[in-house]
């Protein structure tokens, strides 16, 4: 009987911590602070991702990561990286993702994107005095665009090959900051970007000294990318962005960075 009674009491206790690991597993499904995601971002697009005057990287996409990996109990590593050697850095695990205003418009095959979140466009910006206001008068001018950014892949396409031919020169730089210290100091006539970034940049700015053409140059999403293949992690991520845009938050950190009119996710 005694014997009885304590096979009893160790069955009821493997029931009960059977109970306890169900509960803990399903608890932490979604969650493992072992994880690090690393997000590969260009530190000079504002309001995507870029350094403050604090030295910290900071950014729309940046808050998105952050309170993405928040939900998931993943740490975030922001990793800021020179935008033309984004692939090479995907491809050697360097970095898990590119997410920084990242266009899905003609790289559809060559990552795994989530869905577009942001509705953006290619313009031009110029000084408020040069007398351009139109695309078709920058004819024989020097024109200043992104290395490896969309603008330049816009310029490029077949579409505008008789813009680009047109051209004085297109100017590859480095990024905005100095694209636009160039078009301030007259030694190129316009810069090629997204609007979102031209707003801001403007905003920073002088108000009256600059203006965007009310051409566009082209229209694009944006998505965050992945190495071809990585599914499991792309799936993750957009789970948990939905998970943002259907409660709120999605909303309310683009509308900190002014950016309400432009995002699609969820609408």
């Amino acid at each position: 009987m005694k014997l009885k009674k304590i096979m009893l009491l160790a069955l009821a206790a493997v029931m009960v911590l059977s109970l306890f690991v169900g509960c803990s597993t399903k608890k932490d499904d979604k969650k493992d602070e072992s994880i690090t995601f690393t997000v590969g971002f260009d530190a000079a697009f504002p309001p995507y991702g870029y350094q403050d005057e604090n030295d910290e990287y900071v950014g729309f996409d940046l808050d998105l990561a952050a309170e993405l990996c928040e939900r998931r109990g993943w740490t975030l590593k922001k990793q800021p990286i020179d935008w033309d050697a984004k692939d090479s850095e995907l491809k050697s695990g360097a970095i898990d993702c590119i997410w920084n205003g990242f266009t899905i418009d003609g790289r559809e095959d060559l990552y795994e994107w989530t869905e577009p979140y942001v509705d953006n466009s290619q313009v031009f910006v110029v000084r408020a005095d040069s007398g351009i206001t139109s695309i078709a008068e920058l004819a024989d001018k020097i024109v200043a665009v992104q290395t490896d950014s969309s603008a330049e892949t816009a310029i490029e396409n077949e579409d505008n090959a008789d813009l680009l031919a047109s051209l004085a020169k297109l100017d590859r730089i480095p990024d905005y900051t100095t694209a636009f210290m160039n078009l301030e100091a007259g030694a190129v006539n316009a810069v090629a970007m997204d609007i979102g970034v031209a707003d801001y940049q403007i905003a920073q700015r002088e108000k009256g000294v600059f203006v965007v053409l009310d051409e566009l140059l082209a229209s694009e999403q944006y998505g965050v990318g992945f190495k071809l293949g990585n599914t499991e992690l792309r799936d993750q991520v957009m789970e948990t962005l939905n998970e943002m845009a259907s409660d709120g938050k999605f909303a309310e950190i683009a509308e900190e960075w002014g950016l309400s009119d432009a995002v699609c996710l969820g609408k």
